[in-house]
């Protein structure tokens, strides 16, 4: 099979790392997912993976307790790390390179964050893993992926989430929510569909990057999305 997309940011949320656990790390679906990231790579495919810390911290839910946003959304960072790490383990466990590349720079754990460093590992085929967000407060890993998506010229931003697209609503609570096969970014923000945020949609629209909207649940869901196959949903320009 070939891969329709050549080189993807995969937006990989810290829930997805849960799996059946309320916080932290599932080593079950930790395996699996870096078994399909690596899986991919393999195919041929440039990886770039942005994760999140909401397994650990999310920014917004610290807002809520009493810390400033600014601290908050820092600490969430911190979190990202945390994941990038274990993420960057499991890859090279499953047998293939990985690097973690963190946008708040601390050299003792993984290398800073730089464009020209992370098209360097892309070229030499090593899965890039990328913490720390966008390194700003304010900003979320939604945002994130699809700013290194453009830096990095993928062709394709993989969000990788719960469920196996975009609904009119959430599926999980109305069973009579739609799934949509095709979007443009347009709608997306003009109907508040709330799978990215709007300045995640914003700046695929601005840098003509298609979205697909899938579940990561199943073993394989990465490669088969990068092949068009399985159930999504695409989101273009």
């Amino acid at each position: 099979m070939t891969l329709n997309w050549k080189r993807a940011v995969v937006k990989l949320s810290g829930e997805a790392l849960m799996g059946g656990l309320s916080h932290g790390l599932d080593q079950g679906t930790l395996t699996r997912i870096a078994s399909d990231l690596a899986g991919a790579a393999g195919m041929g495919a440039e990886i770039a993976v942005v994760v999140g810390g909401g397994n650990f911290f999310r920014g917004i839910q610290g807002a809520d307790k009493g810390i400033d946003r600014a601290r908050a959304d820092s600490i969430g960072m911190l979190a990202t790390v945390m994941n990038a790490l274990a993420l960057e383990h499991a890859i090279e466990k499953a047998g293939h390179p990985a690097r973690a590349l963190s946008a708040v720079p601390m050299p003792y754990v993984c290398q800073p964050y730089s464009r020209q460093a992370a098209l360097n590992h892309l070229a030499k085929q090593r899965i890039v893993v990328l913490a720390g967000g966008t390194g700003n407060p304010f900003f979320t890993t939604d945002t994130g992926a699809a700013l290194r998506g453009a830096e990095l010229s993928c062709d394709v931003i993989l969000k990788a989430t719960q469920v196996d697209g975009v609904y009119s609503a959430d599926p999980k609570k109305d069973p009579n929510a739609i799934r949509y096969e095709r979007l443009t970014h347009d709608q997306a923000i003009d109907q508040h569909l709330g799978v990215m945020d709007t300045s995640a949609f914003a700046l695929a629209r601005e840098n003509r990057i298609p979205i697909i909207v899938f579940s990561i649940e199943k073993p394989g869901a990465i490669t088969a999305a990068l092949q068009g196959q399985g159930l999504s949903t695409i989101v273009v320009p």
